[in-house]
């Protein structure tokens, strides 16, 4: 029987829907198209009991297809306004996977500004939302383009979504509720559960190895103890793939969308 191709952006879909799992009844959402399409494949396969929104107003029984939705009706199952929604975050219901331009060792995240605050080199959207909500609720990272950049040598120049760095939890504050479930990137899949919630490398993806993740990261990492490659999507899960994104919009996410299996070579190019 021959295996299915698949491209990275399919193979990192179903990387990322892992983060859901055995999360039990809670709201998935996933911020971006890739993000968005692991949590629907999630919901859809290991995870059915997760909550997911229509992204306006209402909960919804079954995934929206990303993009112009054609003749599709959703599938509604109750009101869900921004009330409830903050409730689901404040009780720590909710489960995100987010884009943040920096991450660093204590998975703190930036989505502010690269450089000093009072005179950055960039600025973005700001913090949005995330102070609130990554102290109140478990957070994912997506990564498209691994690099130093991104995973960052020191401290994050702006602490936008709080992390483990104990000197940034003051007296009293609860830290009960926020949790960092694993960073997907272009490269592996990464989490904080080594000692002291060290980083670690729990997957690579075809093609790649432990020392091409170390060299384009800015601070050290582990090797988890059953690391291993990233699992290959199933003919299965690449059908509902494609039923969650018929205009295949996944494709446009990563540069070149190159094939899911990459020689040593080709992830170094």
């Amino acid at each position: 029987m021959n295996k299915p191709e698949f491209s990275l952006a399919e193979l990192m879909i179903v990387a990322a829907s892992e983060a859901w799992r055995n999360n039990g009844e809670l709201l998935a959402s996933g911020l971006g198209i890739i993000p968005r399409l692991a949590a629907s494949l999630a919901k859809l396969t290991h995870s059915p009991e997760l909550l997911m929104t229509d992204s306006e107003a209402y909960l919804v029984e079954e995934p929206i297809p990303v993009g112009p939705r054609g003749d599709y009706v959703p599938k509604y199952a109750g009101y869900m306004p921004f009330e409830r929604v903050f409730d689901c975050v404040w009780h720590g219901r909710r489960h995100a996977m987010v884009g943040p331009t920096q991450i660093d060792r204590w998975a703190q995240t930036n989505l502010s500004v690269v450089g000093d605050y009072k005179k950055p080199k960039v600025a973005m959207l700001g913090v949005r939302g995330l102070p609130g909500n990554s102290i109140n609720h478990r957070n994912s990272f997506f990564v498209p383009s691994h690099s130093a950049k991104v995973f960052v040598a020191d401290e994050v120049d702006m602490v936008s979504g709080v992390g483990f760095k104990p000197e940034r939890w003051g007296p009293g504050m609860r830290h009960d509720l926020m949790g960092i479930g694993v960073a997907v990137t272009d490269l592996c899949v990464m989490d904080w559960k080594g000692p002291d919630n060290a980083p670690r490398v729990v997957s690579l993806h075809p093609g790649v190895d432990f020392e091409l993740v170390q060299e384009r990261t800015g601070f050290p990492l582990l090797k988890a103890d059953d690391l291993a490659e990233t699992r290959h999507p199933t003919t299965d899960q690449l059908a509902l793939i494609q039923r969650l994104d018929p205009h295949n919009l996944r494709a446009k996410q990563l540069k070149g969308n190159p094939a899911g299996i990459r020689t040593t070579e080709e992830v170094r190019a």
